[in-house]
């Protein structure tokens, strides 16, 4: 079985796939102060709830985008696996041409979302992963991933507004029952939310207008099922897309080696 590792900013989502199919899915909070024991205590915990065990694990892929993470995953794998596991960044085999200046400086997350959205749907794609960060992908008709736009996430930006205007409470990122909302909270929610969607469909119309292959649009991460139904542009949602990711591009590195 192969277990997959996302390490986000804010959350790590572990999967624990058998073939193609998802087992299993935690996801835990980011925690950098956290040792690989504690983090191994963490995982046996969830293994034994769900009735596995670290015996069932024959590899492990590794994505991240906190660079402390990665070595206290990568210890955690040989500690409590005793497996090296794949870490997707320079030198793994991703199958996708990449068209960004530095190729070193995208997201390990947005190449594997890349990979994971064309070998399903084989046309020009944007995606959208409802991160700490949100991130627009642009992947081509041919396959190639071309560039995108980061943007705020929406918890970043509700806790800015709390920690900068002094008299905004910190609420919690819902929907409000009314765009005219008629208390501070629901109005700080209104605005975050469906000023939101205005961002996201203005982004994707503008990448649609320059990209000039109408792609399909996807989205994925922890808040699309929040602004996908909301949305304009926004045509799936795709809640495993990263986990799917990490299963292709380890298929793809296990290929290589035989």
């Amino acid at each position: 079985m192969l277990l997959v590792i996302d390490i986000g900013n804010t959350n790590i989502v572990l999967g624990v796939y058998q073939g193609e199919q998802l087992e299993s899915e935690w996801r835990v909070a980011t925690d950098k102060a956290k040792t690989p024991d504690e983090y191994g205590i963490l995982v046996r915990s969830l293994f034994a709830f769900s009735g596995r065990d670290f015996a069932d694990i024959d590899a492990i892929i590794i994505s991240s985008v906190v660079p402390t993470m990665t070595g206290i995953m990568e210890r955690l794998a040989r500690q409590f696996f005793n497996l090296k596991p794949y870490v997707v960044g320079p030198g793994i085999r991703t199958g996708m041409v990449i068209q960004y200046d530095n190729p070193r400086e995208v997201g390990a997350d947005r190449i594997v979302n890349a990979v994971a959205g064309y070998e399903k749907y084989r046309t020009a794609l944007i995606i959208v992963d409802f991160g700490t960060a949100t991130t627009f992908d642009y992947v081509n008709r041919k396959g190639e991933y071309c560039g995108g736009a980061i943007a705020p996430g929406l918890s970043i930006s509700m806790e800015a507004l709390f920690q900068k205007a002094s008299k905004l409470p910190r609420v919690e990122v819902v929907k409000p029952p009314f765009v005219i909302a008629r208390n501070t909270v629901n109005s700080m929610q209104a605005g975050i939310v469906f000023g939101y969607v205005g961002l996201v469909d203005g982004i994707v119309t503008r990448m649609k207008a320059e990209g000039k292959e109408n792609p399909f649009v996807i989205a994925t991460g922890g808040l699309a099922m929040l602004i996908a139904p909301e949305s304009r542009t926004i045509e799936a949602v795709e809640e495993h897309l990263t986990l799917e990711g990490l299963r292709i591009l380890y298929e793809r590195n296990k290929q290589a080696e035989v």
